[in-house]
């Protein structure tokens, strides 16, 4: 079915702010049933973004329906899990599922790529405001004039200036955190995702496509405090971890200097602000501790857009039971998982009883891939 809302070169059926992983996916979904779909992102493609870029085969299926193939695009074939404690202690154990390893570069090239090819618009502008009345949401740009639809999406990223201008509750409060991500040449396992902790933070480091290796790191920011420089900062912390030093002194900075994001937040938030819909990490973040935050930004935006469609058919629907649907099924698919990430992350922050955890998890070869069910859901099916 086609649908034809608007005919104003700025207006839409759906747009959508933000063209990260949640809104490009939320994009070629609804282009490819037919919807008139734009999206407005600041920056263009191809870019790095910081991320572990660790994905779960749950999404996989649901990629190569959209036309989406990661494994044909280069990346790895993850099948193997490794936690480490700050002693270095490690426990291992097979991937439930498995995962796949593609950098946010590559992936979200994929995705802008294949909008395109369905009909989406893709424009480049930063959004300032979003007004809402009965009939539209109007967006203004800082250069590109403004823009109407029936639906807005915001899929914006973890934090941005419009949760200032909304009011968002999670936005007043100050958050500790920051992250880093690099890529590297070097050794390591093809199929491993690995997980090892240092004093205030934890760093991933999996391989990606054309056999990069993707190091990022999350961490508080009060150990930052006596370094000048991550470099020295990663020296003296991160090589506490004897198996963490180990790979890193090993391997060769492909990028000329790490990519670095702060004020990150693992509040909860709300999936519907007014008649704004959010997707993405704009409508939840997991711990990176459970590695799965882009599986579900891509699951959450087949939600918001299997929502979205049904009632796209319906013309006497109200804007409120959109939103009160897509939110209950988006709790339904995410809220355990995000409830045991901030266990799992409690639980790492006393770094005695994680290292107490660690032991008896080795003792236990069950109970590992146990804890990584928890924040990852089954395969989603093309009949689904």
């Amino acid at each position: 079915m086609q649908y034809s809302l608007h005919s104003n070169s700025h207006s839409s059926d759906v747009l959508i702010i933000g063209g990260g992983l949640g809104g490009l996916t939320a994009a070629l979904h609804l282009a490819k049933a037919g919807v008139q779909v734009r999206v407005l992102e600041k920056e263009a493609y191809p870019r790095h973004k910081v991320c572990g870029e660790y994905v779960s085969n749950e999404v996989l299926p649901y990629l190569k329906t959209l036309g989406v193939d990661p494994v044909a695009a280069g990346a790895t074939h993850l099948q193997r899990c490794l936690l480490s404690a700050e002693s270095g202690r490690s426990v291992e154990a097979p991937l439930p599922l498995g995962g796949f390893g593609l950098s946010r570069y590559r992936l979200d090239q994929l995705l802008f790529e294949a909008v395109l090819a369905a009909g989406g618009k893709v424009e480049f502008a930063e959004v300032t405001d979003v007004q809402t009345d009965t009939e539209c949401t109007q967006v203004h740009t800082r250069r590109s004039g403004t823009y109407r639809a029936r639906f807005v999406i915001g899929a914006y990223g973890k934090r941005s200036r419009l949760d200032k201008k909304l009011n968002r509750a999670f936005i007043r409060e100050k958050t500790p955190y920051l992250a880093a991500k690099a890529h590297y040449t070097g050794a390591f396992p093809e199929d491993l995702v690995a997980l090892y902790c240092f004093p205030g933070g934890y760093c991933g480091v999996s391989k990606v496509e054309e056999g990069r290796i993707n190091v990022c790191y999350l961490a508080h920011q009060r150990t930052f405090r006596s370094y000048q420089n991550l470099a020295q900062y990663e020296q003296a912390v991160l090589y506490q971890n004897p198996e963490l030093k180990a790979i890193l002194t090993r391997l060769t900075p492909v990028f000329e200097r790490p990519l670095t994001i702060s004020q990150i937040s693992f509040a909860p938030k709300r999936q519907a602000h007014d008649q704004l819909l959010l997707v993405g990490d704009a409508a939840g973040m997991i711990h990176p501790l459970c590695g799965n935050g882009m599986g579900m930004a891509i699951a959450g935006a087949r939600l918001l857009a299997k929502n979205m469609l049904t009632c796209l058919d319906q013309p006497d629907f109200q804007q409120a039971h959109l939103a009160e649907g897509y939110s209950k099924d988006w709790q339904a698919a995410f809220q355990h998982r995000l409830n045991f990430g901030r266990l799992f992350n409690a639980l790492f922050y006393r770094p005695t009883y994680f290292e107490w955890a660690v032991k008896g998890l080795s003792y236990l070869p069950w109970a590992l891939p146990f804890f990584v069910r928890q924040t990852h859901g089954q395969p989603i099916l093309e009949d689904e």
